[in-house]
């Protein structure tokens, strides 16, 4: 049970991220905007979420847990009384 949720939470928001922009570099000056204000909304939130993802996913990556008996996983400590 080492895996943390950050990882695939963060390689989930890269991908989404990483479509929206590319999709919204090729849709650049369509009619599509006009609603928004002539926004391109598509590569905006796309950079946002791709850097969300790379965050999350460089925090899930950092933590890497070993089976390490001298120093054990967080939840593997022995619990003692009180």
């Amino acid at each position: 049970m080492g895996l943390d949720i950050r990882f695939p939470l963060g390689l989930m928001f890269l991908v989404t991220g990483g479509l929206m922009t590319v999709y919204g570099f090729f849709t650049r000056g369509s009619a599509i905007y006009q609603k928004s204000l002539g926004d391109n909304l598509n590569i905006q939130w796309g950079i946002v979420m791709f850097l969300f993802g790379a965050l999350m996913w460089y925090l899930g990556k950092r933590q890497s847990w070993k089976n390490d008996p001298v120093n054990p996983r967080p939840w593997e400590r022995p619990q003692y009384p009180h």
